[in-house]
């Protein structure tokens, strides 16, 4: 056991080090840490795969499911998606429900509303699937980039 706690400072510096070299800012997000945004690029690698954030939301579980019946219009938890990818939404929703912020605002704006606690904190995740999303692209935008501005592309012929 002593073995492994020598171990941990220098794992989470080595993790500390991969994310600034691969130029994220997923834990820029409040609640999404390191462990949070490793777990997200090795699960998602290119976002450009999912055409658009509903496809990501999808993919994550955190896309409402149709549950209606006659007149009431109601939406369920959705249990498919990768559950470690929603497993570190889920945190940071969670995270951003007990502080004062952005987070917090939406939640109680949903609850005013009068959303349930659990259809409150569904729709928080939904709208941090889509900021991830965003993220994820804008970053991939910024590595695309080459150092004078332009996007790496192949020469054109004259």
């Amino acid at each position: 056991m002593r073995w492994l706690d020598r171990r941990i400072p220098g794992a989470k510096q080595r993790l500390s080090q991969a994310l600034a070299a691969y130029g994220t800012t997923l834990t820029d997000i409040h609640g999404i840490g390191e462990i949070g945004a490793a777990t997200i690029l090795s699960i998602v690698d290119d976002p450009a795969r999912f055409p658009d954030r509903g496809h990501f939301a999808a993919f994550n579980g955190t896309a409402p499911l149709d549950a209606s019946s006659g007149d009431v219009r109601r939406h369920r938890l959705s249990r498919r998606g990768d559950r470690q990818l929603n497993k570190v939404i889920h945190v940071a929703a969670r995270t951003q429900i007990r502080r004062d912020g952005p987070g917090r605002t939406y939640y109680d704006r949903k609850l005013a509303e009068s959303k349930s606690k659990m259809e409150a904190l569904r729709a928080l995740k939904r709208q941090l699937s889509d900021v991830i999303y965003r993220r994820l692209l804008a970053d991939e935008r910024t590595r695309q980039t080459a150092r004078g501005g332009q996007m790496r592309t192949r020469p054109q012929p004259a």
